[in-house]
């Protein structure tokens, strides 16, 4: 039983092992030590005595502290293991690490379009956008009229996007608002849409004429708006019809072309982590993203909920200390709003999450800032406000999925890159998003929706960088014009999700 194959040590100043299997009591590991019960996949193990208010220790970081005392061999998780709020030292700027950018003639390129105001994207849609809720059915029925048989006349369409959501009206805070309306504004000005149409009712609080106005937004012919009030719902729908069967022909006329790599924004998501995501996939994400960034790219990290007790890394290789202080700025902001919710930012992780031997958010957001790779820290940005520095850059959004990349597509993210353990099943309208899972066991459970096995770390068949060559390569591939496994279902008309935050009224 003495297979040290079967565990993990992440640095060598940790006092816990990862399982990498389901172990048994009595499982002998360093040689001389056994398991005092059985440790499921993901869990830890202690390798050294703890005391009750000790520090646990993994990636060398403190990821919770000791509720009772701990023997070699025994299991920790939530039964003997708790979050505690701890002082951590920002240390502004100490690890900054500038990215050394390829020789331009040696830089990548993908297969993208070029818009004619210059911007690069990755997909061809048209969409079809409700500035509220109350015009939704009408935004659904328009996008239904493009069947596969019309839609086969435009091959270089990729399809009409119906984007509804269930805000824009009774918005409680002006925060609120703002992020509603620079959700609807970044989506209609990406440049993954050769057109879009804006649907309102005519009353509600995101108004139409206060939406061009504030997002910069000129109508013309790739860009209509409509009010339903104004003419009411089925001419509404004709006219919206109408308009896209006007925008199909000129949309269907642009063609990939080379586009240097550096035109990409990646976002960078992880959704139903296990204890393998920050050992695979997001270290292997974001080997991956420095790989885009040295092209000249940028890679988003996001969920400040889930680097909440990680910040300090970040702030670290902030750029500034400005830099720094922006994002000490939100996580304080988060502390703020949760509790004015009632609620701690430390009642993270998910059952799934626990269930995959995340005991703590410590230990969750440890896991979460490696899809972040290792360079500067250039920016940070409000909830979904257009991203434009090149590097790696930190937008402010919730940790609920849906909300997170929607935010930052809104930003002008171009690909998306998803990490899961447990098997989320995410897809993402105008922009194709790609899932990377963090073991082979639920890789080959759920291999059509996965698009990337990062479980081959764990398998110790490659290395963090070799994976993240291996994901560079995929993001070079999808923003081609390869599908994603969740383009291929079909996913991403139901998850544009603008995060209101504030009481709705």
């Amino acid at each position: 039983m003495a297979d040290q194959s079967k565990t993990i040590r992440l640095h060598s100043n940790d006092n816990v092992l990862v399982a990498k299997s389901l172990l048994q009591s009595g499982f002998v590991f360093q040689h001389q030590y056994a398991t005092s019960a059985m440790v499921p996949a993901g869990h830890k193990i202690a390798t050294a005595a703890l005391t009750a208010g000790q520090a646990i220790i993994k990636y060398n970081q403190v990821i919770g502290f000791a509720t009772a005392d701990i023997k070699i061999g025994d299991h920790v998780h939530e039964h003997n293991m708790a979050y505690a709020d701890f002082e951590r030292d920002y240390a502004f700027g100490t690890g900054r690490k500038d990215a050394k950018l390829v020789p331009e003639n040696e830089q990548r390129a993908f297969q993208g379009y070029r818009r004619a105001n210059g911007l690069a994207a990755t997909r061809n849609y048209i969409g079809v956008i409700a500035t509220v809720n109350c015009s939704a059915t009408v935004v659904k029925k328009i996008a239904e009229h493009f069947t596969d048989e019309i839609l086969s006349e435009y091959p270089n369409v990729d399809g009409v996007v119906a984007l509804t959501h269930g805000s824009g009206c009774g918005m409680g805070t002006y925060e609120g608002h703002l992020m509603v309306q620079r959700c609807v504004g970044g989506y209609a000005r990406h440049p993954n849409f050769g057109g879009v149409v804006i649907v309102g009712l005519g009353c509600e609080g995101l108004q139409m004429k206060g939406l061009l106005q504030k997002e910069n937004l000129v109508a013309g012919d790739s860009l209509r708006t409509l009010i339903i009030q104004e003419s009411g719902a089925r001419a509404a729908l004709e006219q919206g019809i109408e308009a896209v069967m006007e925008m199909l022909p000129i949309t269907d006329k642009v063609c990939r072309t080379a586009i240097p790599a550096s035109e990409l924004i990646l976002a960078l998501e992880c959704g139903g982590s296990d204890a393998y995501s920050g050992i695979s996939a997001n270290p292997g994400l974001g080997a991956a993203a420095d790989l885009l960034i040295q092209q000249g790219g940028t890679a988003c990290l996001a969920e400040t909920p889930e680097i909440f007790g990680a910040e300090h890394l970040l702030t670290r290789r902030a750029v500034s200390q400005e830099v720094g202080e922006k994002l000490v700025a939100r996580v304080k902001w988060w502390e703020d709003y949760a509790k004015r919710n009632n609620t701690t930012l430390n009642n993270n992780p998910a059952p799934g999450n626990k269930a995959g031997g995340l005991t703590t958010i410590l230990e969750k957001s440890l896991g979460a800032v490696a899809k972040g790779g290792t360079t500067s820290l250039m920016d940070v940005y409000e909830y979904a406000t257009p991203i434009t520095s090149k590097g790696f850059v930190f937008m402010d959004t919730p940790g609920y999925d849906p909300a997170s990349v929607t935010g930052m597509i809104a930003g002008g993210a171009n690909i998306v890159c998803f990490s899961t353990g447990r098997g989320s099943v995410y897809g993402s309208k105008p922009t194709p998003c790609l899932k990377l899972a963090t073991n082979s066991l639920m890789y080959n459970r759920m291999s059509e929706d996965m698009d990337v096995n990062c479980g081959i770390v764990i398998d110790g068949d490659a290395s963090i960088n070799e994976l993240g060559e291996i994901i560079f390569e995929k993001i070079l591939a999808t923003a081609s014009g390869e599908p994603s496994k969740s383009e291929l279902f079909g996913l991403g008309d139901l998850e544009f999700l603008p995060w209101a935050a504030g009481a709705v009224l």
